[in-house]
């Protein structure tokens, strides 16, 4: 049974409108009444922020003005999320102060407002240290760490930050490190830092949820834009996220919806702070109906009624396509996720396959879904030329004439002669083609 002592945490958790906790939530809170060091390992939608902030409103002193909490979140957009959920806690505790640090912030500001010493602050790591060693954040006496995304914190680099903060602190917080996997790069850091955890790992099959159709559609020769253009007429999202691998195709597409007049918003690493904060506000009020994302902008987001995914190819790390597909059949919720693929992603679909995803080969023509044969792995140039022989040999029964045997293996080396010169002469049409386009796209 959960121990939670003050009334004022069971108020908040009606606040946030709370039927029962999750598993990774009440594992959480009894290992923090316990005041151990916790390493949670959840995927996306376990609800695995508010593991941690029922564990701090039933620990944190709101009538002492002192930084007692630290919460690390790798990017701005996750740290901003972040604080909109904190935020309620001042429904209940009058006097609690939570502080959002963030670059791009104003300096000047930013140091005037920590005077005053907040209960719990949040932000990048990067800006966390810096106003930590300009002395202008005091973190020395936190009694609770929270390392929210720790496995994208390794990924980022942004681990050596929080080891300079660590470094220097005069006594050892509680900490709490959340994670939705945990690689072997960080497992130094979990032993540097935490005394003897409690591993709380709760497992899910997200994105292998039978409630979420995968439908994979081929490119063909389109480009993604145009491609994700001659389906949109075969679903009605109420709020679908497009993922793209990078910044200039998530431009692309962007630019393409909204030429279109759809209702659509983009969220990628170049984006101001300012941009950020508005397409983040955009998003939790839903003002759009088509979010454009990168991996690394989108990760982590919580945002609610996502009724489609679309993945513009598959991740080079195809644990990525499984947190994109766990965007949407939420809550017990339908979901779809279209995957428009190429010819380069077959041996990825086939290795998600292994692991348990079920795709459904579809084309949307003239207003209607076909279903279609699931396309084979592209046969290597030997086997394709070994077919054009046996097919060009292919003859009627001949009465047998004098060294058959010896023109046959002539005429079969001067096939294949020939079907390599037309291999190599198609293979320097397509390499200058690709180098004119290629030109024609610097100038």
């Amino acid at each position: 049974m959960v121990n939670i002592t003050k009334e004022k945490t069971q108020e908040l958790i009606g606040l946030y409108g709370f039927e029962k906790l999750t598993d990774v939530q009440k594992a959480c809170l009894e290992a923090a009444t316990k005041n151990r060091d916790i390493v949670a390992i959840s995927s996306t939608g376990t609800g695995k922020t508010h593991a941690f902030l029922l564990p701090i409103a039933e620990k944190v002193d709101f009538n002492i003005d002192r930084t007692q909490v630290v919460i690390s979140s790798p990017t701005r957009e996750l740290a901003l999320q972040l604080y909109d959920v904190f935020k309620l806690i001042k429904e209940v505790y009058k006097k609690a102060r939570i502080k959002l640090l963030t670059g791009g912030s104003d300096n000047k500001r930013v140091k005037e407002s920590l005077k005053r010493e907040p209960q719990i602050v949040i932000g990048t790591p990067g800006r966390l240290r810096d106003l930590y060693e300009s002395g202008d954040l005091r973190v020395d006496h936190t009694e609770i760490f929270v390392i929210d995304e720790a496995d994208m914190t390794l990924e980022f680099g942004f681990l050596e930050d929080i080891d300079k903060i660590f470094a220097k602190m005069v006594r050892h917080p509680e900490v709490m490190c959340f994670s939705a996997t945990l690689p072997e790069g960080l497992r130094p850091f979990i032993k540097k830092y935490l005394e003897d955890p409690d591993i709380i790992e709760v497992k899910t099959n997200e994105g292998f949820d039978p409630d979420i159709e995968h439908i994979m559609i081929s490119c063909r020769h389109m480009s993604y834009e145009d491609a994700l253009v001659s389906i949109l007429g075969g679903f009605k999202p109420y709020t679908c996220i497009i993922f793209a691998n990078d910044r200039n195709t998530c431009e692309k597409t962007f630019e393409k919806l909204r030429s279109l007049g759809l209702s659509v918003g983009m969220l990628h690493g170049g984006l101001e702070q300012r941009q950020r904060k508005r397409i983040m506000k955009a998003i939790v009020h839903h003002d759009y109906t088509y979010l454009v994302a990168t991996d690394i902008a989108a990760r982590g987001l919580d945002i609610d009624g996502v009724t489609h995914v679309v993945s513009l190819g598959l991740p080079s790390d195809l644990s990525f396509y499984v947190h994109r597909s766990g965007r949407t059949g939420r809550s017990g919720k339908k979901g779809t996720c279209f995957l428009l693929y190429r010819d380069e992603d077959l041996n990825g679909i086939a290795s998600l396959k292994q692991k348990g995803i079920t795709f459904k080969a579809m084309s949307f023509k003239g207003g209607n879904w076909k279903d279609v044969k699931n396309r084979q792995k592209p046969k290597g140039k030997e086997e394709i030329l070994e077919k054009e022989i046996a097919k060009t040999l292919h003859r009627k029964k001949e009465k047998v004439k004098p060294n058959y045997k010896k023109k046959k293996t002539q005429a079969i080396e001067k096939i294949k002669r020939k079907k390599r010169q037309e291999f190599i002469r198609q293979k320097i049409k397509e390499e200058k083609k690709a180098r004119y386009k290629a030109q024609g796209k610097n100038r």
